[in-house]
C-alpha cells in the first residue's frame, strides 16, 4: 500500500479573516469612542485572550453608559 505524504497533498490555504473596522467608532460620545479604541490590535492577540478584552470592554461600557448624562438630564 502506498502512503500519502505532505509533498503530494499540500495543506489547503487558510481563509483570511476580515476584521471589523475599529478605527471609526459609530458614536459621538468621546468617552465611548475611547473605550472602543481598546479593540484596536485585538486581532493580533491570541484567541485565548479575546474573552478578557471583550469582557473588560463590556464592563467599561456598561459603567460609562450608566453614568449620569453630561447635560444633567438623568441617566444616559
Amino acid at each position: 500500500m502506498t502512503e500519502l505524504n505532505e509533498a503530494q497533498h499540500p495543506k489547503a490555504a487558510q481563509p483570511t479573516l476580515e476584521w471589523p473596522d475599529t478605527a471609526a467608532p459609530a458614536t459621538t460620545d468621546p468617552s465611548i469612542a475611547a473605550l472602543m479604541a481598546t479593540l484596536g490590535g485585538v486581532e493580533d492577540l491570541p484567541v485565548s485572550e479575546h474573552e478578557a478584552v471583550y469582557s473588560d470592554l463590556h464592563d467599561a461600557l456598561l459603567h460609562a453608559l450608566n453614568e449620569e448624562a453630561p447635560n444633567g438630564e438623568g441617566e444616559a
